[in-house]
């Protein structure tokens, strides 16, 4: 069935294509702390966070299941506003695949969705790479993070996750009066965002680089010597496939935040803590994001 995101050869999953481990009730209990209250894991007990009287998440099986559902939603099902903005078909449903991701004892969660039936090519003068739509659902109930929906795209020759400056984010607190169906309608406006995508990437992969000195603006960019002599390494193997060009540099970028092992220098240290999803999310949404909004970075692409 298309976009059937449950893995039916595991028996972590249940009927509603969430993880079992995520797929749990909510309870509260009262803090000793005046107007505040303790996070409950209601199938194990455990005590997940404590946050303010008037903190009100959604279960995370609750999130990822209203997004899953407004996806496949029919266009004949949404109304006029929601159509302008509602670029997803039938067709870009097929095949599509989910990968799950959590920590903090599973407070924190991460849906990623990958339309393989969706995608662009980007050419540069050297090479040519599919990318295909993507987009992460992130929420948590522990207040470590709001209810947000982000687009972007995956990179098919080197499997990157791929997030521009204009990415459009949804976002909302989980604070009292919030609402799940507000959130959810504001999707729509998201899902148009790949194309806009799609064309930054394809703008970066026409603009050359071959007069710049790589490794002087990623010290500038960056601003750690060690970090961007390991980034040009990464650059300089990007573009010896994909050409001396922006979209080569960016590559280089996305490759240090898919990948956690000593594959590409950046291995992720391991702190013994239950952060590793957040900590690689962080290195995707926060330090490339940061690096490609640097005016360094921005005058390439001028």
């Amino acid at each position: 069935m298309p976009f059937d995101m449950s893995n039916q050869d595991s028996p972590d999953y249940g009927n509603r294509g969430i993880p079992a481990h995520l797929d749990y009730p909510i309870e509260f209990e009262s803090s000793r702390l005046p107007d505040h209250k303790f996070i409950i894991n209601g199938a194990t007990g455990d005590v997940l966070g404590h946050a303010g009287a008037g903190y009100n998440p959604p279960a995370i099986g609750d999130f990822f299941v209203s997004v899953k559902e407004h996806i496949k939603k029919p266009l004949n099902r949404l109304s006029d506003t929601e159509q302008i903005g509602n670029s997803i078909r039938p067709e870009h449903l097929e095949g599509a695949t989910c990968k799950f991701t959590s920590c903090y004892n599973n407070a924190w969660a991460m849906m990623d969705i990958n339309f393989p039936n969706w995608k662009i090519i980007i050419e540069t003068d050297k090479h040519q790479t599919e990318v295909t739509c993507r987009m992460c659902a992130l929420t948590s109930v522990n207040a470590s993070r709001s209810k947000t929906v982000i687009m972007g795209g995956k990179d098919t020759f080197c499997t990157n996750g791929l997030i521009t400056e204009n990415a459009r984010i949804v976002k909302q607190k989980n604070t009292r009066g919030s609402s799940m169906s507000t959130f959810v309608r504001e999707l729509a406006s998201v899902e148009a965002e790949f194309m806009n995508t799609a064309d930054v990437l394809q703008q970066w992969a026409r603009t050359p680089i071959v007069h710049v000195d790589v490794k002087a603006m990623l010290d500038k960019i960056i601003g750690s010597e060690q970090m961007s002599k390991k980034m040009y390494s990464l650059y300089s193997e990007e573009s010896a496939v994909r050409g001396a060009n922006v979209f080569a540099l960016y590559s280089a970028f996305t490759n240090y935040a898919s990948y956690q092992d000593e594959r590409n220098g950046f291995k992720l240290r391991n702190t013994g803590k239950d952060t590793i999803a957040k900590n690689m999310w962080d290195r995707e949404s926060k330090d490339v994001m940061k690096w490609i909004n640097t005016p360094t970075f921005k005058e390439l692409v001028a």
